[in-house]
């Protein structure tokens, strides 16, 4: 892990990055892992509608998001057609259990580089709710989505069909509201608040999952018999593999991340945060191990896409290879095999072997 005590570094705001279509590699990974679906709802035929509304929060002030309106009958077989696609999330495609779930409003956004479709599901009984989204297919979000789901400690549900990509909702609290009024909060315990921040910190870098300031990422508070547990989750995986700049990718260097910076400066001694450095690397070794014939197969089909332009892997290789004193990222030609090389470069702390599956070709 970089020092902390580095300065924060102003990236742009818009890191505006081209669409990358899935190619047949990836697509039959996603087949064979059942990810891909044929779905009854495109992302095209969402954009669609007729009319949109702009849609506010609680406090009366505007969102990034509008509601869009559909003619009747379109919004009827809407209706039935997005039931059957969450249900393909939640239980396999079983129906039979969701007979009272209603669409309550769809909702676009126009920000950001996916410009997605928010779907809301009621339940009429009881007026719980939930969310899943209509997204662009891009091959960098979707290798994002898989890395998380084989390295991090969280699990995904997403759909591909064609171009259309279905994402789960990620619940928790946006990381810049969580700064704004529960980083000061004395029921929270700051060492594991600031233990989390490292961890997600490592587990970013190590495969790459660039921009994350606070309002990619959620912060999930789960109480405990003695105290409350923190995880930090990312909630966007549009910039997976695409910048050649190191610091990209930790999100340390961000300046919205300043406030959790120095929270981890406060709270911990630098030799505790390479001890919670350490820990994340040998967890994520083990997830590594464990999904080793996938995760080869994910990576080995990233090695062969052009997710990121030949400069920026360039860019990136020479900053990894000083950062890890390891001249074999100056071999390395894709993002793909950059990843391979970082989960090298962590196995030899430990110095345990290789897992020939993960080498790309």
């Amino acid at each position: 892990m970089e020092s902390l005590a580095q300065p924060a570094i102003e990236f742009p705001r818009t890191q505006k990055k081209p669409s990358f279509p899935i190619g047949e590699g990836l697509r039959g990974y996603l087949r064979r892992y059942r990810r891909e679906h044929a779905l009854p709802v495109s992302y095209e035929r969402l954009r669609r509608f007729h009319e949109s509304i702009p849609l506010t929060d609680d406090r009366g002030q505007p969102t990034l998001w509008d509601t869009v309106i559909y003619d009747g009958d379109e919004m009827r077989s809407l209706n039935d057609d997005l039931k059957r696609i969450y249900a393909l999330l939640r239980t396999g495609g079983d129906m039979s259990v969701f007979s009272h779930l209603y669409v309550d409003r769809i909702d676009f956004c126009t920000f950001g580089n996916s410009t997605p479709f928010r779907i809301r599901i009621v339940n009429a009984y009881n007026d719980n709710q939930d969310y899943f989204y209509v997204k662009k297919a891009d091959a960098s979000r979707v290798y994002g989505l898989e890395l998380e789901h084989l390295l991090s400690p969280n699990r995904l549900n997403y759909l591909t069909s064609g171009t259309t990509l279905i994402e789960e909702h990620i619940a928790g609290i946006p990381g810049d509201i969580f700064v704004s009024r529960w980083l000061t909060n004395s029921e929270l315990r700051p060492i594991r608040l600031a233990k989390e921040l490292v961890k997600f910190n490592e587990r970013c870098f190590v495969r790459l999952l660039g921009d994350m300031r606070s309002y990619n990422f959620v912060v999930l508070l789960t109480p405990d018999f003695d105290d409350w547990q923190v995880r930090i989750r990312a909630m966007d995986f549009d910039q997976q593999s695409y910048n050649g700049r190191k610091n990209f990718y930790l999100p340390q260097f961000f300046k919205e991340n300043t406030p959790l910076v120095q929270y981890c400066l406060k709270h911990l001694r630098p030799e505790t945060a390479q001890q919670y450095v350490r820990e994340e690397h040998a967890l994520i070794q083990q997830r590594a191990e464990l999904a080793s014939e996938r995760l080869g197969l994910l990576l080995h089909d990233m090695a062969r896409d052009a997710v990121s332009p030949p400069e920026k892997v360039h860019e990136l290789r020479a900053a990894l290879a000083g950062h890890f004193q390891r001249s074999d990222y100056l071999r390395c030609e894709s993002m793909g095999a950059l990843i391979w090389q970082n989960l090298e470069s962590i196995r030899r702390e430990t110095g345990r072997p290789v897992v020939p599956e993960l080498v790309p070709e």
